[in-house]
């Protein structure tokens, strides 16, 4: 199999965080042209539609790629290609669409028994998150109308921050910290009481791809953090989701600010984390 590249990674990132910028549904000639750049790097590898849809006037874009067989039990990869503000989202979440780009590639000739989907969506920022209008929402709705199988849904969200400083990692509870590391040099894979299951087996995969230390967490939705993202979504819709994620604001000082940028990121790391993700995705669709 091809190795994840890290210098893609990165190239990725500095096209969506630099020359696309900003990247929030006040700019939406950006938005199509993001929707426009992932498009066409994805179809390099796999066949591509467009999933077009409206919300307050406008036309947003989801930009789906599959590979695999046409049938079967659906595993879902997705992240949001839209930014806060007018701040340039290196992490949050050019990140996450580099490593779904980097998967159409990675993945692309393995022989998958079920089919995968890799999906970007926009309008996961305010004013629309948490409302219909998100892609992902969008996206999990018209699978739910299809009656269409999913057996995972993986949302890379955050996957590119990380700092060997100690006390670098926060938490949204004291109560964690016994049992994570105060060093901001792990990833985690979470999700919402009653996945367990689903948790172990993506965490599993993604330790034996890299040596990077993974972690999970299974907690109620009512921790800050849980469900802030399009894996959100999914469960909404009644489908198994997890989030994949650096843990955004608990360890990122530049979240949703001026300084969200490429350099800030440790490709090397992210590449780690895509490598995990494909070997989940090889898992889940064995």
């Amino acid at each position: 199999m091809a190795a994840v590249s890290a210098k893609r990674l990165e190239a990725h990132v500095r096209m969506l965080a630099e020359e696309l910028a900003p990247r929030s549904i006040a700019h939406p000639a950006n938005l199509d042209a993001c929707a426009e750049y992932v498009a066409a790097r994805m179809a390099e590898c796999a066949p591509v539609t467009d999933q077009r849809y409206q919300a307050h006037g406008h036309t947003y874009r989801n930009v789906v790629a599959r590979l695999g067989p046409a049938q079967g039990e659906r595993v879902v990869v997705g992240a949001h290609y839209d930014a806060a503000g007018p701040f340039p989202g290196a992490d949050d979440n050019a990140s996450g669409v580099a490593g779904v780009i980097e998967l159409s590639r990675v993945l692309a000739g393995v022989p998958l028994r079920r089919p995968v989907e890799l999906v970007a969506y926009p309008c996961e920022e305010p004013p629309f998150f948490r409302t219909p209008y998100m892609g992902s929402a969008v996206h999990a709705a018209s699978l739910r109308a299809a009656g269409v199988r999913v057996r995972a849904m993986i949302a890379l969200e955050m996957i590119g921050y990380f700092s060997d400083a100690p006390g670098s990692q926060s938490f949204p509870t004291p109560l964690l910290k016994p049992f994570y590391p105060s060093r901001g040099d792990f990833i985690t894979v979470v999700g919402k009481l009653g996945q367990g299951r689903l948790i172990r087996r993506v965490k599993r995969a993604m330790r034996g791809a890299s040596p990077l230390d993974v972690r999970s967490i299974q907690a109620p939705t009512a921790v800050p953090g849980v469900d802030f993202s399009d894996h959100a979504s999914y469960w909404a819709a009644g489908f198994g989701a997890v989030m994949v994620t650096d843990t955004a604001f608990y360890r990122n000082p530049y979240y949703h600010t001026a300084r969200d940028t490429p350099d800030t990121l440790d490709y090397n790391r992210m590449a780690m984390v895509v490598e995990g993700v494909r070997a989940a995705v090889i898992a889940l669709a064995a």
